[in-house]
C-alpha cells in the first residue's frame, strides 16, 4: 500500500500520512504531487496521452507526474515519475525545479501542492520506454500544438504550469 505525507499550508510536512487515493484531508491540510516537462533542445517537448482506461481526463495529453510517496523528496519523486512513466533519467539533464502551485478543493478531502520542473536532454525515439498501462501514444509536440490541445480542453495543468513551456 502506498502511503503519502500531509503538509501543511505552508508547504510543511505534518509527520502525518495518508493512504493514496483516501482524499481525507481536512481543509489547510495537502499532499504533494510533481510534474516533470521534458524538453529537447530544439523547442519541442515530450507529451503522453491518457489511456482511455483512466477515470479522470482519458484520452488526454499531458507530462509525467504524479504523487510523492511519503518520506520522498519532491525532487526524487518527479525523478521516479518520469523514469517509470516514459523511462527516461532526467537527473542528469540541464534544469530543474520551476515552481509551485496549489489546489484547494474545499470538503473534498484532495488538496495539493504541485511542484513543477523542466528537464532539458536530447531525446530520441529509441530513448523511450512509455509506461503502457498510463500512456496510450506520445509526441514531441511544439508549443503551438500544447496550446491548440490546451485550447481544445484535453491537456491536463496547461493553465496552471504554461510558464513551464516559455524560455527554452
Amino acid at each position: 500500500m502506498e502511503f503519502w505525507d500531509i503538509y501543511d499550508i505552508n508547504k510543511r510536512p505534518t509527520g502525518r500520512t495518508m493512504k493514496r487515493n483516501d482524499w481525507c484531508l481536512k481543509d489547510g491540510e495537502y499532499h504533494l504531487t510533481v510534474l516533470g516537462v521534458v524538453a529537447r533542445p530544439d523547442g519541442t517537448f515530450l507529451i503522453t496521452k491518457r489511456v482511455m482506461t483512466k477515470a479522470w481526463a482519458p484520452g488526454w495529453w499531458e507530462v509525467s507526474g504524479g504523487a510523492a510517496q511519503a518520506g520522498e523528496s519532491s525532487y526524487d519523486a518527479v525523478l521516479r515519475e518520469v523514469k517509470e512513466e516514459t523511462g527516461l533519467d532526467v537527473s542528469s539533464a540541464q534544469g530543474g525545479y520551476l515552481f509551485t502551485y496549489k489546489r484547494e478543493n474545499p470538503g473534498e478531502g484532495d488538496n495539493y501542492f504541485v511542484d513543477v520542473y523542466r528537464f532539458v536532454m536530447d531525446v530520441q525515439e529509441e530513448d523511450l520506454h512509455l509506461q503502457e498501462e498510463e500512456t496510450d501514444g506520445h509526441m514531441f509536440a511544439t508549443l503551438e500544438q500544447i496550446k491548440a490541445f490546451a485550447a481544445e480542453g484535453k491537456f491536463l495543468h496547461y493553465d496552471s504550469i504554461q510558464a513551464a513551456f516559455q524560455g527554452l
